[in-house]
């Protein structure tokens, strides 16, 4: 069972290796990999949220966020969830920035700032730090991007810690 309904280990598997081949795709080749994932939704079950949500993905990889908006957000709207949900934020969130709208971007990640931290943490704040920049909000996307990098740096993480709550601090 994976998020979004029942898929057989085949069918993930096979999305895997599609996914596995998208750069082997030259750009004037992107409709042939988009047609390749089509066809691999065509298999799911009527409703299934994992359909729009790999279409979503393919328009968006192959430089189309305008036509990636309106998938995921059926995706997440047909229940999607869990970690491929949480993808579906983070990069809805970067289509709509993508497209001129970076405010939905920030209303839809910023409460991921709060949910069960996993390895996509750094991608939330990342594309957080992206759309509030977008707004015009630098120095709260800076301070989101020096707390993600602060952790993985071999030294200075209390510093850079500190930093990076100091540039959303009220100035006295």
């Amino acid at each position: 069972m994976c998020e979004g309904g029942p898929v057989n280990q085949d069918w993930e598997d096979r999305v895997a290796a599609a996914w596995a081949t998208f750069d082997d795709h030259t750009d004037d080749r992107a409709a042939d990999f988009r047609a390749v994932i089509d066809a691999l939704v065509a298999e799911l079950p009527e409703g299934s949220p994992l359909g729009p949500f790999e279409q979503a993905c393919a328009w968006d990889s192959t430089g189309h966020s305008d036509k990636a908006v309106p998938l995921y957000r059926e995706a997440l709207a047909r229940g999607l969830d869990g970690y491929r949900g949480r993808r579906a934020k983070i990069q809805l969130s970067s289509s709509l920035r993508n497209i001129g709208q970076p405010e939905e971007g920030v209303k839809l990640l910023t409460p991921e700032l709060d949910a069960s931290s996993d390895e996509l943490d750094d991608a939330v704040r990342a594309t957080l730090a992206l759309c509030l920049s977008g707004l015009g909000r630098d120095r709260e996307g800076l301070s989101l991007v020096l707390g993600a990098l602060a952790p993985h740096l071999p030294r200075y993480q209390r510093s850079m810690a500190n930093y990076a709550r100091a540039l959303v601090e009220p100035q006295d």
